[in-house]
């Protein structure tokens, strides 16, 4: 079998990480990459690290990318874009590494993103794709809308327990740390070496845009509103992601260890660790894998959850590649098995 993709925004960290993992995918062939701005010139002249393949396509302008006898596209584009781009699309399946089809609600994107959503039409057939709790609707889904890379993290580590019943929803507290990859790569000051480097800080502190991703998808799991405190902040380093969650527990520690064993015993990439060890990003780099682990905190009453995952990887471009494999019957862990890279 093989899957011709086209991935659109390769000039981006989450297009360029897609086209690096699909290089190993054996049925895998990429026809197309876009990139606008750099429309016309080879991939390798954008990443050199392509250098080394040089039969990869030229980057074309989206508009220009011909979808016909695609299988796959990926949406690796800025939000509103992305949705203005992929609703013309037909034939081949869409896996969307964007915002735009991530909320359920348009009024909820309009708000949190600042304008109408460009495609409202589609939402309702998307699939919100956390692959691992998202696995049985995968293979009928058209339209796969990735989780962003924090609700990722989040919701790997909560899901189960509020599935369970095992924390209470009300008064979650994340407290989130992102390499600075996960701001995109365009020119920012913020995101100068000599702003980011030695220094950690929050942004947008009590409005991030993932935090409405993250309270629908936790009110689903818990049948009513969630309203979560979120503060991401961004440290000096490439890449990785590291939550740590403060929940209200409503059994003992033994028993969130064990929902979480129970439930991620036979996935391929999330791991509970033994018991006391805690995740950190070097744990994940440069991989599909999360790892997880749960503590007790010295208020009584409450738990710590921790969650490590590598934000352009399983947080982004490895997640998607790992939806699309669940979507055609491929072994999901196909173009996905690099052991994570340290130092």
């Amino acid at each position: 079998m093989t899957v011709r993709i086209a991935v659109l925004g390769a000039s981006g960290y989450t297009g360029a990480d897609l086209v690096r993992l699909a290089l190993e995918h054996a049925e895998v062939e990429i026809v197309a990459l876009s990139a606008n701005a750099k429309a016309g010139q080879r991939i390798a002249d954008v990443w050199p690290h392509f250098a080394m393949f040089p039969d990869l396509p030229r980057l074309v302008r989206a508009e220009d990318v011909d979808f016909a006898g695609l299988d796959v596209v990926f949406g690796c584009l800025p939000h509103a874009a992305s949705a203005a781009l992929l609703r013309d699309v037909r034939g081949p399946r869409i896996v969307d590494l964007s915002a735009d089809f991530r909320l359920r609600n348009a009024a909820v994107y309009a708000d949190w993103y600042g304008g109408v959503h460009p495609a409202p039409e589609l939402l309702a057939g998307a699939v919100y794709g956390l692959t691992e709790f998202a696995r049985a609707a995968l293979p009928a889904a058209r339209l796969v809308a990735c989780p962003g890379c924090y609700p990722t993290a989040v919701l790997l580590g909560l899901l189960p327990l509020l599935q369970a019943r095992l924390i209470a929803p009300e008064r979650i507290t994340v407290n989130a740390l992102s390499g600075v990859s996960g701001a995109g790569r365009g020119l920012k000051e913020a995101n100068l070496f000599a702003e980011v480097a030695e220094g950690v800080a929050p942004y947008a502190v009590g409005r991030h845009r993932h935090m409405p991703e993250i309270e629908q998808e936790l009110g689903m799991a818990a049948g009513l509103p969630v309203t979560v405190s979120f503060t991401p902040h961004l440290v000096p380093m490439n890449r990785g992601e590291l939550v740590t969650m403060i929940v209200e527990t409503a059994a003992p520690l033994a028993a969130l260890r064990t929902c979480l064993a129970e439930r991620y015993v036979i996935e391929p990439f999330v791991h509970l660790l033994p018991d006391g060890v805690a995740p950190g990003t070097r744990m994940v780099r440069g991989s599909n894998h999360a790892v997880v682990n749960v503590f007790a905190d010295r208020v009584p009453g409450r738990a710590i959850v921790v969650v490590a995952i590598d934000n352009l990887v399983k947080g982004s471009s490895g997640q998607a590649l790992q939806n699309m494999n669940v979507m055609l019957g491929l072994p999901e862990t196909a173009g996905l098995r690099q052991a994570p890279l340290f130092p």
